[in-house]
């Protein structure tokens, strides 16, 4: 577990592969309930290969000095990502 939102990761290693490869993240809140954007990497075992830039949101609450994921949000490719950012720069004025 962890107990500052610095510590949290999407990495994850099995058999000795990380087949979650974390590039990036930024923390967007912090506080009980904290949310951070991940931009990662997937290993693809019959490629043999990483894929291509994938990203995820992540609320995480912390409870006893711990932080536990609460929910998710897979953004499916890029351009679904560059759709998220042309709505909220519309709704935003930027």
């Amino acid at each position: 577990m962890t107990s500052t939102p610095e510590e949290l990761s999407v990495n994850y290693t099995e058999d000795g592969i990380d087949v979650v490869k974390e590039l990036d993240k930024a923390v967007l809140s912090k506080g009980a309930w904290t949310t951070i954007i991940f931009r990662y990497q997937d290993w693809d075992r019959a490629k043999e290969k990483y894929s291509a830039d994938k990203y995820t949101i992540r609320r995480y609450q912390k409870r006893s000095g711990e932080y536990t994921q609460k929910s998710k949000f897979n953004i499916s490719s890029k351009d679904q990502a560059k759709a998220i950012i042309e709505a909220l720069q519309n709704w935003t004025g930027d």
